[in-house]
């Protein structure tokens, strides 16, 4: 049982600052922002989970019959991730490629303490063991202020795959295209530094103040973190409704607001991203007819163009409804990874990702997100994210397009070093 104790917030924004601040001493953490996004479909501004009194942990063997046990069992909120290699527990897949991160496949944590911000109010849920400490956290967040701040030098990015080399395996990837074994498939390379230490806090307070993303997140577990500005999301549960939102279809925005308008106006009309966009609603719809009542698989928004603060995004909304007697593990299961970061068809598409790429995309990908006690979730996109792992001192990102037939590969490498734009500047900038 969770003690639930209201607060009333005069200045949000400067109060989201403070909670994640206070959060770094625990060993778990979970922080989702919005940044203010304006949203149709959201339930909180804010999210943190810190503490962890039960968690699961594991490789993608039998992963999600591992999690439906465990949220079955807990029936409370749960944080955490999904990482893209779960691909190798629902079908015949393999994942070989170099990991320098070592981030476990799946991990989700049952917190101890959770706060939920909505515009002025404030929801802490505490578990029974520690609601006692309600007061005393609520004193120390509200006047937290920033100590002995490490100081970040400048690091020095290496690129996994050099421009020859990408260039080379796009046109593979089109050759595979032209036979017929593929129609899209997303591609990616990684960029990365050893031996270098990072603030994490720092890290992500600064991505996520170049990009204000709706679905910006920080994950902690122990020595593993994701710091993440994805303007993506994957599925959310909401009763018996599903929704979906992939990206496909980016452009670089302009500082002249006229020049910025037409750059948005031609997005929207550019068939080739229309077509990427719309090859990966047609996979979507299908993934979630799995466990949709028949008929209710829907397009509620096909190829919408949405403006972030670096770049104009191409987003579809795909919603479909299930039955009470589906799990919900079942449905991130069958949709699972999401199609926007594979291709189509899927498996095929994967089966080439993995013989082309030359990292294991683990995190990256994948999906950070929670569950309800009643069962609902809601989960991003990994993308546009920094990974990072305390431990060996590796830090990597990672970045992708997709490729279809129309894909012109110099063109798809620039769309690359476009969106790991954000990342680099925040790891090469030298910062007290």
């Amino acid at each position: 049982m969770r003690t639930t104790t209201i607060k009333e917030i005069t200045d949000p924004i400067l109060f989201k600052t403070q909670l994640l601040l206070w959060a770094q001493q625990f060993r778990e953490i979970v922080w989702l922002d919005s940044n203010e996004y304006p949203q149709e479909y959201s339930s909180y501004d804010a999210i943190l989970a810190v503490d962890a009194f039960t968690a699961i942990q594991t490789d993608s063997d039998n992963a999600f019959d591992d999690l439906k046990q465990y949220q079955s069992q807990t029936k409370d909120w749960l944080f955490g991730y999904l990482a893209y290699d779960l691909k190798n527990d629902t079908e015949q897949l393999q994942s070989n490629n170099y990991d320098g991160l070592q981030f476990p496949e799946l991990f989700f944590f049952q917190p101890k303490k959770v706060f939920l911000l909505k515009e002025n109010q404030l929801q802490i849920l505490y578990l029974g063991m520690c609601d006692d400490e309600i007061e005393s956290d609520w004193n120390e967040i509200q006047y937290i202020k920033r100590v002995n701040k490490k100081m970040m030098n400048s690091i020095s990015i290496q690129q996994r795959i050099s421009k020859s080399e990408y260039l080379f395996k796009v046109n593979k990837m089109l050759e595979h295209i032209h036979r017929g074994d593929i129609y899209e498939a997303n591609f990616c390379m990684e960029f990365f530094a050893e031996a270098v230490a990072i603030d994490p806090y720092e890290v992500y307070q600064r991505l996520n103040a170049i990009s204000e993303p709706p679905f910006a997140g920080f994950f902690k577990n122990n020595k593993h973190y994701l710091m993440s500005a994805s303007p993506e999301r994957y599925l959310r549960k909401e009763g018996n409704k599903m929704l979906s939102q992939p990206i496909k279809g980016t452009a670089k925005r302009h500082e002249n607001a006229l020049e910025d308008a037409e750059i948005k106006a031609a997005l929207a009309e550019n068939p080739k991203e229309r077509s990427e966009n719309i090859m990966i609603v047609d996979l979507v719809r299908n993934d979630l007819a799995h466990t949709a009542r028949k008929g209710s698989v829907q397009v509620a928004e096909l190829c919408g163009v949405y403006t972030f603060k670096q770049v104009h995004q191409m987003i579809s909304t795909i919603t479909s409804e299930v039955e009470d007697t589906i799990s919900p593990i079942e449905v991130l299961k069958t949709t699972f990874p999401m199609g926007s970061m594979t291709g189509a068809p899927k498996i095929a598409a994967m089966k080439i990702i993995e013989e082309l790429e030359e990292t294991k995309r683990g995190v990256y990908s994948g999906a950070l997100g929670y569950f309800t006690p009643d069962g609902d979730f809601d989960f991003n996109v990994v993308i546009r994210s920094i990974l990072y792992n305390a431990t060996t001192n590796y830090v990597s990102f990672s970045v992708g397009s997709a490729i279809t037939a129309a894909a012109i590969p110099e063109q798809e490498y620039d769309e690359c070093l476009l969106k790991a734009k954000a990342m680099r500047e925040v790891l090469e900038t030298t910062y007290n």
